[in-house]
């Protein structure tokens, strides 16, 4: 009777058993098959094609066979399966759909077998370099595609215009850069009394240290981050344009604004790859042609306040001879404005959540990009809705030979080291630009844009001087010559302009609180005459003899006194330094004027290109503007006035910015995330190194003859040009 007792418990407890397992199985299978259904009703937004089926089915068999029997814990024994937002919480701890869950585990914290855990070191001593470089390399395709479908769920909205805003105002610094440098160059030298043999070099310092700067910047912010090298450089531009209001000297003057171009160097690169980072392919190209139009604000910017501050020279204070701070200075003050604004501002944004998956931050990149999706959702009116990214692909991260440095080394070298370490990190990524297959790429990008830059900075330089020229020629043309004159006893207290005196007789005469401006006396005579706070600009008296004359606190020394005779005379408290005095000077009134027509010029330019990049395509847009703008340049041989070649300036400047903002879009697309930075900052390095070669040949060149500029600038435009029609189209391509 016992036998038969425990024979039929023993079959009611297998009977139990078999039906647990089975209810267990019929959990399963539906689970999966409503996750199947739910993939099915929303594949454009799938991201569990990512996961293979092996992961998933693990993620339901949290039982082990022991003695022929199952067991498991006493959740999964009534649910069967659980997903992997509530795994292990009861139905008390259950976390209800939109309140926010942290970030979740990739992979569940344990790395599956070939795959590296998140921002752990490749350590496979089975598999070759070349293999695990061919695994990373797939991995990295796959999550180009999968971020691009991240991006289109986080949407377009407040958190990129946040964004576009505040890399707009590094952008714009670079643009008040390249424009401060022709606005301050003439008074900074008159003023600092610059000779002849120094000047020019302003120009071409600041664009050396441009152009080292966007290599260097470019290739550290593939290593350190898009936005912590993006602060860095901009406050080295910000620090040392401030600076360099106050330096005295000239040679400390040129060392800060190196200083500051190196800085500034680093925003073009950096900026446009920072953005395009946190943009959805179809918003990408008319995006980035809109940031573009920050550069022309920029220039809009500078001429406006050269116009508004550099000719009021008597915006100036000065202590004593030694410290003077004109107006100019006031004006490279205001100009540092945008960059410390945009460094505020920039301290505030996120780093880009590209460069996070890129080095293996699978954590920082989740919670920038729920950050973007929640910022933009909220901003839409719909808050509810919940991010539903919960795992994203991250490649495999490669073991890197470092050199180990010892702990107990001195400080000062162990900064060396990493220094070090970092250069070598920058040329290693550098000399990747030129593997397969981007190796074609950067040659062709290369050439794009020196020839692009050399015709843009050459023509740029040669316009104002062309139109200086013309200005000079017009005024000597109104000059008024005085022979043979003979003045006793008069007082001169207002200003002489633009005149000429031969063999004149200045007898008793008193020149007091007066002005020489362009003024030359020749062979003339001046006896017993007294000078009293007279400033002169660019005049000159040649072969004059002075006769018991006194001068007090005047500018006129041995310099402006060419082949003249001293008897009894005296000088007392003369003015020292080069005089800045005039409080009207047409001039520069003028050129700060042209300059803004001409940077005004591409606002059409701009639209046109942003509104149209995606429509007729980034190359069609860059080798047409680059051919029209050469053709153009033909138009050259009709400027004889200064208003034909401002009309000309205004066309070449209008048909050129589509070109600068479809190759800025191309040069962003067709590098991969770990080479963006690098590439780009070699190719506008070399953006630079054509402006400084541009200004010398270009300027070079003025009043000697127009066929040789005319002619240099079209042939580098057209055949840059038909270079870039050979590149590959980016326009479907998502960010590798």
């Amino acid at each position: 009777m016992d036998e038969t007792q425990n024979n039929r418990t023993s079959l009611v407890k297998g009977a139990k058993d078999i039906a647990k397992e089975a209810k267990r199985h019929a959990a399963k299978n539906f689970s999966k098959a409503v996750d199947r259904a739910s993939d099915e009703y929303s594949s454009h937004r799938s991201y569990n094609r990512f996961q293979n089926e092996d992961e998933e089915e693990n993620n339901y068999n949290n039982y082990t066979q022991q003695d022929g029997h199952y067991a498991g814990n006493a959740a999964n024994d009534e649910d069967g399966a659980s997903s992997d937002a509530t795994e292990g919480h009861d139905d008390e701890d259950e976390i209800y759909e939109g309140e926010y869950q942290g970030v979740p585990s990739y992979n569940d914290g344990k790395p599956r077998e070939g795959q590296v855990a998140v921002g752990q070191p490749v350590s496979d001593s089975l598999k070759s370099r070349k293999e695990l470089e061919n695994e990373r390399q797939a991995d990295e395709e796959e999550l180009a595609q999968q971020y691009e479908l991240i991006m289109q769920e986080c949407g377009h909205g407040r958190f990129q215009w946040q964004l576009f805003f505040v890399l707009g105002l590094a952008l714009m610094s670079d643009g008040v850069e390249v424009f401060v440098v022709g606005f301050v160059l003439p008074s900074a030298e008159t003023d600092m009394c610059v000779p002849n043999s120094g000047a020019g070099w302003l120009g071409s310092i600041v664009y050396l240290g441009m152009m080292f700067g966007a290599f260097f910047w470019g290739g550290l912010s593939d290593k350190l981050g898009r936005k912590q090298c993006l602060l860095i450089s901009m406050s080295v531009n910000g620090f040392f344009a401030f600076l360099s209001s106050f330096v005295q000297g000239y040679s400390m003057f040129l060392l800060c604004r190196m200083v500051s171009g190196f800085g500034i160097g680093g925003a073009v690169p950096i900026v446009f790859s920072y953005f395009a980072e946190v943009l959805a392919r179809e918003k990408r190209g008319e995006h980035l042609s809109w940031l573009c139009m920050f550069w022309m604000i920029g220039g809009i910017y500078a001429s406006a306040m050269a116009w508004a501050i550099i000719p009021h020279y008597g915006w100036s204070f000065s202590m004593g001879s030694a410290y003077q701070f004109h107006s100019w200075r006031v004006f490279v003050v205001v100009c540092a404005l945008p960059c410390v604004s945009a460094v505020v501002a920039l301290t505030f944004m996120p780093e880009s959540p590209r460069f996070f998956l890129e080095m293996g931050k699978h954590d920082e990149a989740w919670m920038v990009l729920k950050h973007i999706h929640d910022t933009n959702m909220r901003a839409r009116g719909e808050p509810e809705r919940v991010f539903t990214v919960n795992r994203i692909k991250t490649p495999k991260q490669l073991d890197e030979l470092v050199e180990m440095q010892n702990e107990s080394a001195n400080p000062a070298l162990k900064v060396l080291f990493k220094i070090k370490a970092e250069l070598r990190g920058i040329w290693l990524t550098f000399m990747r630009c030129f593997n397969y297959p981007v190796k074609d790429n950067t040659v062709k990008l290369a050439a794009v844009w020196f020839t692009l830059s050399f015709g843009y900075y050459g023509l740029s330089v040669w316009f104002p001087d062309v139109i200086k020229h013309l200005q000079a020629d017009e005024y000597a043309s109104r000059v008024k010559i005085h022979n043979n004159e003979r003045i006793e006893d008069f007082t001169f207290n207002f200003t002489l302009e633009n005149q000429i005196h031969r063999n004149g007789v200045f007898l008793n005469d008193r020149f007091i609180s007066m002005k020489f401006k362009t003024v030359t006396f020749i062979d003339s005579s001046f006896l017993n005459c007294y000078f009293e706070d007279v400033s002169s600009v660019g005049s000159f008296f040649k072969n004059c003899t002075f006769v018991d004359s006194f001068f007090y606190n005047t500018d006129i020394d041995d310099s402006k006194l060419i082949n003249s005779s001293l008897i009894n005379s005296s000088f007392h408290h003369n003015k020292t330094g080069c005089q800045m005095t005039f409080d009207d000077d047409y001039s520069a009134y003028w050129v700060y004027f042209v300059n803004f027509l001409g940077t005004l010029a591409v606002l059409p330019g701009n639209i046109v290109s942003a509104l149209l990049m995606d429509k007729i395509g980034r190359l069609s847009m860059l080798g047409g503007s680059m051919v029209l703008s050469g053709i153009s340049c033909f138009f050259l041989w009709f400027g004889t006035s200064e208003s034909m070649m401002i009309f000309m300036l205004c066309l070449y400047n209008g048909l050129s910015i589509s070109a600068w903002n479809s190759l800025d879009v191309v040069t962003t697309e067709l590098y991969p995330t770990d080479r963006r930075g690098t590439g780009f900052g070699f190719c506008n390095a070399m953006c630079k190194l054509a402006a400084v070669l541009g200004n010398l040949i270009f300027g070079s060149l003025v009043g000697i003859t127009k066929a040789i500029p005319i002619l240099l600038a079209s042939a580098v435009l057209v055949g840059g040009g038909l270079v870039g029609l050979r590149l590959p189209d980016t326009r479907a391509n998502v960010l590798m």
